[in-house]
């Protein structure tokens, strides 16, 4: 199939993907309950209306608190489009809820606080004074704006650089090099010196594919630095904010410029030091370029609208419009890193901006049209990434099975293998650990560094441990159709062995060393219940700091010393759902430095052959 043919059908998948999840949030949003949607993490309810503002970008702006601290993670973050409602009576003993008109966006999220862009002052007024009020997140029609217009461009793009990287993609055509003579850093181990060495010799485009440990962003990062002794600027992007986030607060650590685009997930000064919106408000002319917009939204409350009136405000805007420009010229040319994520890319800020290189971190978790987004803006780009952990989420299944999933990360390392760099060094996990991953997800070409090889708790303990809860009585239920499943006895047994484990260890010990703890389910539900169950078992108040419970997605990218994996599937049928999944898998199990522990049911599990070889794995080493 040709290449404009293979970017149609990619347009017309995502169009399916596109109407599957409006369709999915219109039924959610008129038949799922409310509080199914505050413990999904989607909406805050109740909540209490803060003070109202203009940010530096002038944007009218109102925050808002989350009164009731349930504990649960949400999923609201910068620029995420989100609207608000009011809780009624509805005259029959149920709940009626009344959605506002306007359609507002997140500026930032941070614990139970909330800044919420919104489009006018009558709106920040039902905030403030409304009672029984919450907030949702609402359908995101900008990404996928954003991805079908990308997906448009490059495929009408024609005798420019855009055209001819699109064209390199999707052919078996040799990507062009430069011929440096290698370059040294002895800090580095020979496979991430080698990858550093490629990056900067590669013309078109280069990938460099870490697997789990092996210090991907310490190779890209180094990769970085060393491409702005060439190059003036270079344009850092990633799927997810906390992806853009890590990489950022590395590169600042190195005392390189970065300039954010986007607000941070993690919102503490270090973080919003470097983003556009600081840098604006602590320029020397943002007090005068504050004053002029007062004046402005003082002078657009008059009554009378004289010739005057006309002249001055043209007069004022004319300076704050030339303010504002003198201030972003001077941000983005004192930048060496703009960093944003792939959609924050077409941010009006980078309108025109050309960058030599482009950096896309964890790009195996991004959906091709994402990608193209900030690709129109480069000459070559460098993927960095592990397409053997999360793929991109994907809610349709039949753009699924059409390849929506298929990553222009995985489409480059397929035809062009010579561009692909692997990093074979990790620095994480006991070998032992290591060893099931490297021949299950990597031909057994990832090899554990001598100083992590044998790292362990206690002596003579096994790296590894199945807790097999097959004939325990430990069954699945189902909770809901859009929320997945539970295993209430499966929780309970999780808890039992860590506790277990935890008195093994000893309480001073695990203090002083500070031995901290991930527990893991798929099920958001089976986390939740976990989550509940931790809180409230007096055994775990004084370790509570160094235990965090979550689903695979959020772990993506963390390790801890000792990691609990709960598989809750267990049923007659075999059935495993998305545990087929085996990218998440190997993402669950590659979280542990030191001890891992699977719970789960053999009979059901080991139908599947990979669940099958993970499980004889354990129990060899266990003889």
């Amino acid at each position: 199939m040709n290449t404009l043919l293979l970017l149609q059908q990619q347009r017309l998948l995502l169009e399916i993907e596109y109407h599957t999840e409006r369709e999915a949030y219109r039924r959610q949003t008129e038949s799922m309950g409310l509080m199914r949607k505050v413990k999904r993490g989607d909406a805050w309810y109740p909540i209490r209306g803060g003070r109202s503002y203009y940010n530096s970008l002038n944007q009218l702006v109102v925050e808002v608190h989350r009164t009731q601290d349930d504990d649960i993670e949400h999923n609201f973050e910068y620029g995420r489009p989100v609207c608000f409602f009011r809780v009624a009576n509805d005259g029959k003993g149920g709940e009626k809820i009344t959605y506002f008109k306007q359609t507002c966006t997140v500026n930032y999220a941070d614990g139970d606080r909330m800044v919420v862009i919104v489009p006018d002052s009558g709106t920040v007024a039902e905030v403030q004074n409304g009672d029984n009020l919450g907030v949702q997140l609402f359908f995101d029609e900008t990404t996928y704006r954003l991805m079908f217009e990308a997906l448009d461009r490059v495929t009408k793009a024609k005798n420019n650089r855009l055209a001819y990287l699109r064209d390199l993609f999707y052919s078996r055509q040799p990507a062009a090099r430069y011929t440096f003579s290698p370059m040294r850093f002895p800090w580095l181990n020979p496979t991430q010196e080698k990858a550093v060495n490629e990056v900067l010799c590669a013309k078109d485009v280069m990938v460099v594919h870490g697997p789990p440990g092996t210090g991907k962003t310490t190779t890209l990062v180094e990769a970085i630095s060393e491409t702005l002794r060439r190059e003036s600027q270079v344009l850092v992007c990633a799927q997810s904010n906390m992806a853009v986030d890590w990489i950022s607060e590395q590169l600042t650590d190195r005392g390189i410029n970065v300039l954010r685009i986007g607000n941070p997930t993690r919102v503490n000064d270090k973080m919003l030091s470097f983003t556009y919106e600081r840098r604006f408000e602590a320029h020397p002319d943002y007090p005068q370029l504050w004053s002029i917009r007062k004046a402005l939204r003082e002078l657009r409350q008059e009554h009378r609208k004289s010739n005057q009136y006309h002249q001055k405000r043209d007069r004022l805007q004319a300076r704050a419009t030339e303010l504002e420009l003198r201030i972003q010229n001077e941000l983005f040319s004192e930048a060496r890193v703009i960093a944003s994520t792939l959609a924050g890319s077409a941010n009006r800020l980078l309108d025109g901006q050309k960058f030599g290189t482009l950096f896309i971190d964890e790009a195996a978790q991004a959906l091709e049209a994402a990608c193209w987004i900030p690709i129109r803006k480069a000459s070559r780009v460098v993927f960095a990434g592990d397409h053997c952990q999360l793929p991109p989420t994907v809610k349709s299944l039949a753009a699924l099975k059409g390849g929506l999933g298929k990553t222009l990360m995985e489409r480059i390392v397929e035809n062009k293998p010579e561009v692909v760099t692997l990093l074979r060094v990790q620095y994480r996990m006991n070998e032992a650990i290591m060893r099931f991953s490297s021949e299950y997800f990597y031909g057994g070409m990832v090899e554990t560094a001598p100083l992590v090889k044998q790292r362990g708790i206690l002596d003579y303990d096994h790296p590894m441990m199945w807790v097999d809860t097959a004939g325990l009585d430990c069954q699945e239920e189902f909770v809901g159709e859009t929320f997945g499943r539970i295993n209430k006895a499966e929780a309970a047994l999780t808890l039992e062995t860590l506790e277990n484990y935890f008195k093994k260890i000893g309480k001073e010990r695990i203090l002083e060393e500070r031995i901290d703890v991930g527990v893991i389910s798929p099920y958001r539900a089976q986390v939740q219940h976990l989550r509940r169950m931790v809180s409230k078992k007096a055994f775990f108040k004084p370790f509570r700091h160094l235990i965090s419970i979550n689903t695979v997605d959020g772990f993506q990218g963390q390790e801890r010393d000792i990691i609990l994996i709960s598989l809750v599937r267990a049923n007659d049928e075999g059935q495993i759902g998305f545990l087929r999944d085996l990218r998440r898998m190997n993402v669950a199990i590659t979280r542990a430095r030191m001890k891992l522990i699977i719970l789960g049911d053999s009979a059901t599990l080991t139908r599947h052959p990979f669940y099958k070889k993970l499980y004889h794995h354990i129990q060899g080493q266990q003889e």
